[in-house]
């Protein structure tokens, strides 16, 4: 076999691994048997972006209240969070410059 053909059957691998992967990929909001709960996450612990970040454990405080986990369906509010995003913070890009 040539280093060609190898390399070739190498990447076609990889490619087949990725798109299963993709394919398998589980999100809990499917289940059906998850909610969303904010002001509950701890830094780095969020479960999806806002309009402060786009990632996933990227939260830079805890139980910020535009944050939020996904959580046992009925469990949200006792664990102190909210069924919706809201309070002072809510939406506002971090501060970077000072003029």
């Amino acid at each position: 076999m040539s280093s060609s053909k190898l390399f070739q059957s190498a990447i076609a691998s990889l490619l087949v691994v990725g798109l299963a992967h993709a394919a398998n990929a589980h999100d809990p909001k499917d289940d059906g048997d998850k909610d969303k709960c904010y002001g509950i996450a701890k830094a780095g612990q969020n479960d999806c972006g806002t309009a402060r970040h786009s990632c996933a454990g990227k939260a830079s405080k805890d139980n910020a209240p535009d944050e939020w986990k996904y959580v046992a369906k009925g469990t949200c509010q006792k664990l102190g969070g909210k069924s919706k995003a809201g309070g002072p913070d809510t939406g506002k890009a971090p501060k970077r410059w000072a003029y």
